[in-house]
């Protein structure tokens, strides 16, 4: 209905003009709100599932990587981006910050606040780091509070998250 408002309340044909994808990020935005502009965003970059993985985190607004990890052989997308999330908290505790966190991984953040990981994934001698790091991870949330909030990044209203290996 907003949006049907707006065609009509303006010129509608620089409405229809628009190309529909610029429409939909348009209305997403609206529906989302804009991103805070100081957090800490974090991302995961795989190549292949189960692949080799790592991920890294950013500082907004400057663009500055603060951390990163990897590779790490034979893991998984939502591995590595719990990981990303815990290894943020950390970095956000360690720096006593009070920034929030962004995700873009609805998995990741769920695994999180669960402080557990739930995956199919079996433990091997080729991801025996990768699941030390995640025993670790998991040890530390549960040994640890935090006060930060962790967002979900909305990719499809705001564009990649800054975090992003850019790989796609």
């Amino acid at each position: 209905m907003e949006s049907a408002q707006e065609a009509f309340s303006g010129n509608m044909k620089e409405y229809w003009g628009q190309p529909k994808a610029e429409q939909v990020n348009r209305e997403l935005r609206t529906f989302y709100g804009e991103p805070i502009t100081e957090a800490l965003c974090v991302d995961a970059a795989c190549s292949g599932n189960p692949g080799t993985l790592e991920y890294r985190g950013v500082i907004l607004p400057e663009g500055k990587e603060v951390f990163r990890r990897g590779p790490y052989p034979k893991g998984t997308t939502n591995i590595v981006e719990f990981l990303a999330i815990a290894t943020g908290l950390v970095w956000l505790k360690q720096n006593n910050s009070s920034l929030q966190l962004y995700s873009d991984s609805i998995t990741g953040i769920k695994w999180v606040k669960m402080k557990r990981i739930n995956t199919k994934l079996e433990w091997t001698e080729s991801n025996k780091t990768l699941f030390e790091v995640v025993e670790k991870a998991i040890d530390w949330l549960h040994e640890n509070g935090y006060d930060n909030k962790i967002l979900k990044w909305e990719t499809e209203a705001w564009g990649e998250i800054p975090a992003d290996f850019g790989r796609k």
